[in-house]
This record gives C-alpha cells, structure tokens and sequence, in this order.
C-alpha cells in the first residue's frame, strides 16, 4: 500500500516513530563509532607503554646475549591475555627470543618492522627499539602483537545496550505517540466522517465534533459554518423546486387534458371524412368518374394517416407520465414475439431474419416492446426494396458501456450520418412521406422509453448500405 493511501493514524505513528527510530539509531552508531576510535587510540598507547617497560627489562639480556633472561623477561607477558605475539631482535635484525616459546616462525615478522604501533590484518602490532640511554646505540627490538578480543568485547557489550536503548525508546515513543497523534488525528477523522456521511446521506444537517481551538478547531468551524449554509440554501432550492415541479405538474396536466379534448374532438371529425369516403366509394352508391374515386380515396387515406399521428402524439406524451414496471425481461424472447406479429408487413417479399441469443434485462416489458415494434418496423419498411431483405437482431459489448449494447440491423437504404442529429426528433424524417410511410414519431418515442430506463440510443448507417440502430437497457 502506498503511503499516501494509508490511514493518517498510521501515517503519524510511522513519522513518530520513524524519526524517533532514525534518531535513536544514528545516536548510537555516533556513540559506538567514537567508542571504537578512541579505544583504538587507547590501545595503541597501553601497548606502546607495555612495550617501553618490556624492552628497558630487555636490553640487558640482548646485550649480554642471554636468550634465557631474554625468554623469561617476555614470559611476564602472560599476565596481558590479548597479547598473542612477541620477540626479540638482535642489533643485527636476528630472531632472538619469543613469546610463547612454542610460537611458529610463520607468526613473526621474519625481519624488525619499522618502529611503532598499527593495526595491521585485524591486530594490533608495532615494535620499539632496545637502547640502555635515549640516543646511544640501538641494542636490538622488541615486537609485540596483541588481538582485537578486547575491542571486540566492548562493541558487543555497548552494541547490547545500543538495542536496549532502541527497544526502551521505541516503546516509550510508541506510548508517547498514540497518545498525541490522536490529539491530531482525531479532529481530521472527525471532519473525513462528516464529509463522508454529507456525500453518502446527502444530509447537510449533520455536524463535525470541534476538538480545541486551534488550526483544526478552526478548520471544524469553517466545515460546519459551510454545511450550514449549503442547508439552508438548499432548503431554499428544494423549495423552489417543489413550487416548480407543482407548476409543471399543473401544466403537464393542463396540456394532457387539452391533447386528450384536443384528440377527441380532432376524432369525430375524422372519423366523419372516413365514413363519408367509405359511402363514396361503396360500390352501391353509383360509379364515381375515376379521378374523382382517387380524391376521394387521398381523402380516406389522409384523414387515416392523421388519425395516426394523434393516436402517436398521444402516446408520445404519456410516455413521461408513465411509471416504469421494472422487470427481469426475457428480451431474446421478446424480439422473436415482435418479429412473428410483424409478419403481415413483409408477407410478399423476401425476408430474412436473424435473432442473436439475447441476455435478459431489468426492464419495463411493455416499453421495451414498443422499443422492438418501432425499431423492427422501420427495418423492414425501409429493407422492402432489397431482395432479399436482412433485419437483425443482435448484442454487442463495448469497452465504454457497463452494460450490454442491443441493436438491431438492417440492409435497406440507410441514410446520411450528416443527418442523424435530426433521427429521433418529433416529425423528423429522412426520406419523403411517397417513398416511406410514417408519421415521424416512432423514433422519438424509442429515444425517450430508452432514456427512461437510464440508457441510451445512437445509429450508424450510409446511404444505401443499411441502417444499425444501437441502445442500452442499464439497470437501476
């Protein structure tokens, strides 16, 4: 998990803890590296000063050649334990005695090194000169060779500490630090809630816990001051939307009430044009001259097709009205229903039809049969002139859709895409009225049962190459 995503109560302790730690850790390295270099410096000088006293014992045995005054005298080196080398050099640089008696030859230098003490492959090594006066005659020299058991030994020890100091601070920086990061945190967490519960409930009423006077005290007023007045200017808007919403509920009603007198009295009318041209063209009544009988028959059929159209703008506006029963809905099945009653409008031609295996959708069933009737339609009317004619039925996932892409396609004339803005509105259409029957209202009527349900609806097509319709039923 990144830092930045982790909870800020983890975020604090681990800054806390983090510099108390770091902290705490370079104190102790600091302390142990200063502890090291001056034991080093120690070490060299006790070992330069046991040199001096050893070999101002010694040059009486080197300058009398007496190897066992010599042997005896580096003995007394047992009482140094870390010493694990020593000898005696001759004036002319030869081997004269060692300690212990038994030391291989491979652990002595084979000849005097320089004068002086250094750390030379993990050891502690130098040698001092034999002389009886300071600036007579150098007699011989003497070697010692001491191991690092002791240094080693005292960095174990402030090593241990060094941890236990860590793991007591750390524990009393962990205490310290759950203790004041809630004096930070809590007023943060506090204000996060809030702001969570306004964007889940959408409930403005709702209020942060201050916690103290200082900057995020301050930062809590500010937070509740704001929620207070995005309540109270919602309470305005709500008020205002109400007496709107009444307004266009009260007009919605007004207008549905006046298409339905409208519609009814636009009825008779029609329906007495249509029963006076079914009289004149009764056989029974006399031969009419024949271009009278096709006025007469432009007559009915007008008078039919405006009959139409209001039944269609009726329905068109009931639609925003109408409450949507949603339901799991078999929409494969459907299709095929739609397609079997469609049967009578392309009996005579050629037709093939082909129906996808759909998945079921939440939905209005008697909406979305309307969706199918008028897109169905339109496929096979306008792939009447194709032989033969090709309408399918089919589904589709798209990468930018959540939810399953229905259309339904067609090999007929197609149209413009340069037009297609003007597809699904009211009394807009794209071939003329003598070529395609339509009132121009069954595709704005999909367009809006499709909105209904949340989804949406769009069309590709050429001219003369066919015409696909695409739509979306998303659930609630």
């Amino acid at each position: 998990m990144r830092f930045q995503n982790t909870p800020i109560r983890r975020k604090l302790m681990t800054m806390i803890l983090g510099t108390s730690g770091v902290v705490l850790f370079l104190t102790c390295a600091a302390f142990i590296g200063y502890e090291f270099l001056t034991y080093r410096r120690t070490a060299i000088r006790e070992l330069s000063t046991l040199g001096e006293i050893i070999a101002t014992q010694s040059t009486g045995a080197v300058a009398f050649d007496n190897p066992h005054d010599a042997t005896e005298i580096l003995s007394a080196l047992k009482a140094e334990r870390h010493i694990v080398a020593a000898c005696l050099y001759d004036k002319q640089g030869r081997l004269f005695s060692r300690y212990p008696a038994d030391l291989p030859d491979g652990d002595l230098p084979l000849a005097p090194m320089p004068d002086g003490y250094r750390f030379i492959d993990g050891r502690l090594v130098g040698c001092t000169p034999l002389v009886q006066v300071k600036g007579s005659d150098r007699l011989g020299t003497l070697y010692l060779g001491s191991d690092m058991e002791a240094m080693y030994d005292r960095l174990r020890l402030y090593g241990g500490i060094a941890v236990l100091v860590i793991a007591l601070s750390s524990t009393v920086a962990y205490a310290l630090s759950r203790f004041f990061q809630r004096q930070i945190s809590l007023p943060i967490l506090a204000l996060a809630d809030t702001a969570k519960a306004v964007s889940d409930r959408r409930d403005y009423s709702v209020r942060a816990t201050k916690h103290g006077t200082d900057e995020l005290g301050l930062l809590t007023e500010a937070f509740n001051h704001m929620l207070a007045q995005i309540q109270e200017q919602n309470a305005v808007l709500e008020k205002r939307v109400r007496e709107r919403t009444a307004e266009l509920e009260a007009a919605n009603d007004e207008l549905e009430a006046f298409g339905s007198s409208a519609a009814h009295d636009l009825r008779t009318p029609l329906r007495a044009i249509k029963g006076f041209t079914d009289v004149l063209l009764d056989h029974r009544v006399g031969d009419l001259p024949p271009e009278a009988k096709r006025y007469v028959a432009l007559i009915r059929d007008g008078s039919a097709q405006m009959s139409q159209l209001i039944e269609d703008l009726l329905s068109f506006s009931r639609l925003g009205r109408r409450e949507l029963a949603r339901q799991t809905l078999n929409v494969e099945r459907l299709a095929r229903e739609v397609l079997k009653e469609l049967e009578g409008e392309y009996r005579g031609h050629r037709v093939q039809t082909r129906v996808a295996q759909l998945p079921d959708v939440d939905a209005d069933p008697a909406l979305v049969r309307v969706v199918f009737v008028n897109l169905l339609s339109n496929a096979l009317k306008y792939s009447r002139t194709r032989d033969p004619a090709v309408v399918e039925v089919g589904v589709v996932q798209k990468s930018d859709e959540p939810s399953p892409v229905f259309f339904v396609r067609d090999n007929g004339v197609g149209f413009d895409m340069s037009n297609a803005d003007k597809l699904f509105g009211v009394f807009q259409r794209l071939h003329l009225a003598h070529e395609f029957e339509g009132t121009g209202v069954g595709l704005a009527t999909v367009r809006r049962i499709v909105e209904r349900h949340g989804g949406r609806i769009w069309a590709e097509a050429a001219q003369d190459a066919g015409a696909t319709f695409f739509f979306t039923l998303p659930k609630d």
